[in-house]
């Protein structure tokens, strides 16, 4: 995944995700904002809400309404 490129990656979190802070994350699609350099993957539902979170439980998926490719 190359996240230095403007595309967007839409993804979305596996059951049972916890953020950096270890609190449960919103089920739902999510967008990659980048990588940090710590090894957390920056993502956010919407304007207003973000998380960071291991980037292994990210799931990628085909369009932001059908969630999980399966």
């Amino acid at each position: 995944m190359n996240t230095q490129s403007k595309q967007s990656y839409n993804l979305a979190a596996a059951p049972g995700t916890r953020d950096h802070q270890g609190f449960f994350v919103q089920d739902g699609a999510y967008t990659l904002v980048r990588m940090e350099s710590s090894g957390w993957a920056f993502v956010c539902q919407d304007n207003h809400t973000c998380y960071y979170v291991d980037p292994e439980n990210l799931v990628e998926c085909c369009d932001m309404e059908e969630g999980p490719l399966t």
